[in-house]
């Protein structure tokens, strides 16, 4: 009877209850338990496991560019990254009331890194993530105006409740780049959140975009009540590098 009852929860993909009732039968737990305790512990296993592969497939989707979570920010390097304003940033209530973050600092400094840990916390909380070089983002929506999918593609990242746009300014913005942008953010403007790191300050970024009118109206639309990190110091990779070889040459 027991291994009929597996089956049809197998069957029915109920994969947290088919382990959970799997191991209360072989460790002799469900002989001690209730009725109401059995069903509550399979409900909750059940519940555990679907949640599980929930954030696992959101992680999956979002294809950050670290493997990052909050446990492994370091805040004794100085760099200026303040650890109160991280960890409210990191609580994701920012994303609930659809503002942005931009994190500003020189190549290597960790922008990237620190986006990474803020998108995986907020795929555990159950928004929606996208990272995003934004070059090859540019690159990818150009070839879908190409092919016909710029359209799936647009309505893709407008679905996210966070998009993470990182290395934001390396290279100046063609009209068609720009028109993309503007496009992004217009539709995000208010209704969901972003995170642009830059290697540039923000006051450059005008620059970047071109063509004054755009630029204003796309950065009226980012920075508007935006929060913002902005990190100094030299390279952590660099310095990571440099203390490496020191310890080469002292062995």
């Amino acid at each position: 009877m027991n291994e009929q009852t597996l089956q049809k929860m197998r069957q029915m993909k109920f994969f947290g209850m088919v382990r959970a009732f799997r191991t209360s039968i072989e460790n002799g737990s469900m002989i001690q338990m209730t009725g109401d305790e059995m069903v509550s512990m399979l409900v909750d296993a059940e519940w555990d496991d679907r949640n599980n592969r929930r954030i696992e497939r959101q992680m999956r989707n979002a294809k950050f560019r670290y493997k990052a979570n909050i446990e492994q920010l370091h805040f004794d390097i100085d760099r200026n990254l303040d650890k109160n304003q991280f960890m409210r940033m990191a609580e994701c209530t920012f994303i609930g009331r659809k503002e942005n973050l931009l994190i500003t600092g020189s190549t290597g400094i960790g922008k990237s890194f620190i986006a990474s840990a803020i998108g995986n916390q907020a795929c555990t909380l159950g928004f929606k993530v996208l990272y995003a070089n934004t070059t090859k983002l540019f690159t990818r929506l150009k070839m879908a105006k190409a092919d016909g999918s710029y359209i799936r593609e647009i309505a893709k990242i407008e679905r996210q409740d966070l998009l993470i746009l990182d290395d934001f300014g390396l290279q100046p913005l063609d009209a068609s780049n720009r028109s993309v942008l503007m496009e992004i953010i217009e539709d995000r403007h208010g209704n969901r959140s972003t995170i642009i790191t830059s290697q540039l300050p923000v006051a450059q970024w005008y620059e970047v975009i071109g063509e004054q009118t755009i630029a204003d109206a796309i950065l009226d639309r980012i920075v508007h009540d935006a929060h913002r990190m902005e990190l100094v110091g030299e390279s952590i990779r660099r310095r990571q590098r440099n203390k490496n070889v020191e310890t080469v040459e002292s062995e």
